[in-house]
């Protein structure tokens, strides 16, 4: 299947825009995800092997999951498991409803297989979202493996009303995830990083925990509350990060998300493509990515768990984050370049690498380079 996609699939998709592509892929699997028996057959050629983790109080059928980005409505919730992830995390969601930044915003650098966007946070709002989920959930056909969910902030919300922004869009959509990431690092939002900053992200989550406790019902569990980490921060920086761990109960870190670098090339074409605006993902993104799980986990001595996720196209690459220190992996680019096996395939190589290791299951593979 994987020669399939790239012969032929790729080379279709790949002559059209790549958001106009993207959302075509989309469209389709939730086609799909309404539909029982279509959904069947899609896990009966994608499905990956059994690969179980725990982490964070949530049980991953394997730890390779779908990033935010791919799914930004909700579109395709039961299909991503169809295909074999452990995991989705949908968005960014925002409180208010927003159509983006102007087209075209998604760009590729095939040469260097990466993807440059600046969408901008599209989404239809929490509201709208959460009645989607509900949707799903009502359907019979929601996932067994965790769904999570990626906030972000409002475009026409400033910085200083921020916190208020992620407790609104959390507490519409507190009841329908399994757990949350705080993302305060997207390039695409004016200002946004700025939320990187300790004290302003510590208001954010105080903002959170509060909606997040503000029920004693033992029924009612606290959801996991993670944030997503941008790979252009310095150390020193996501060092001040860590110290809001303990005191504001963070989950764990996602790491990381797009970086405004560029890596240096004499291909004017790529040249043309690297002078957009917006964030870079795919495989230039991999080794920084690596550094700043690796970095994490030395820190937080493992104690903290980690979601890798940078320029993951195969199960080296995988393998590479988790003895790094990742507890779970996120693709995104490499599914454009590798496509819908992706999952699959990486699963069944983390398999074989854990025999090859002699190890008896994933989380003794966490951090293993160290």
């Amino acid at each position: 299947m994987g020669w399939l996609h790239k012969k032929i699939i790729r080379p279709l998709l790949f002559r059209q825009d790549s958001e106009v592509a993207h959302n075509k892929a989309v469209n389709m699997l939730a086609r799909v995800s309404r539909n029982s028996l279509a959904l069947g057959a899609v896990k009966s050629i994608y499905g990956s092997p059994e690969l179980p983790t725990e982490v964070f109080g949530l049980k991953f059928p394997n730890p390779v999951g779908l990033a935010a980005g791919m799914d930004k409505h909700a579109a395709a919730v039961p299909g991503w498991s169809a295909l074999g992830f452990g995991f989705c995390e949908l968005g960014g969601v925002t409180w208010h409803a927003q159509p983006g930044n102007p087209k075209p915003r998604m760009f590729r650098a095939i040469p260097d297989e990466a993807v440059i966007n600046r969408m901008g946070f599209n989404n239809s709002g929490a509201e709208a979202v959460a009645q989607k989920l509900t949707e799903w959930k009502n359907s019979g056909r929601w996932p067994s493996h965790p769904v999570g969910i990626n906030l972000g902030k409002s475009k026409i919300t400033p910085l200083e009303s921020a916190a208020e922004d992620y407790a609104n869009s959390f507490r519409a959509l507190r009841d329908l995830a399994d757990f949350f990431v705080v993302n305060v690092s997207s390039p695409n939002t004016p200002n946004l990083r700025q939320l990187q900053d300790k004290a302003a992200l510590d208001e954010i989550f105080a903002a959170i925990q509060e909606q997040n406790g503000s029920q004693n019902s033992e029924a009612r569990i606290q959801k996991p509350i993670l944030v997503k980490v941008a790979p252009d921060l310095t150390f020193e920086a996501l060092d001040e990060i860590l110290e809001l761990v303990a005191p504001r109960n963070i989950a764990g870190i996602v790491a990381t998300n797009t970086t405004i670098a560029r890596p240096p090339t004499t291909d004017a074409k790529l040249q043309k493509i690297y002078a957009e605006t917006g964030g870079l993902s795919g495989r230039p993104l991999r080794a920084r990515s690596t550094e700043v799980v690796r970095h994490l986990y030395k820190q937080t001595q493992g104690k903290l768990p980690i979601i890798g996720v940078g320029g993951i196209f195969d199960a080296d690459d995988a393998w590479e984050k988790i003895t790094a220190g990742a507890s779970l992996v996120q693709v995104y680019t490499g599914m454009v370049y590798e496509g819908p096996g992706l999952a699959r395939k990486i699963n069944a190589g983390l398999r074989e690498r854990l025999e090859i290791a002699g190890l008896k299951q994933l989380s003794d593979a966490v951090g293993l380079a160290h």
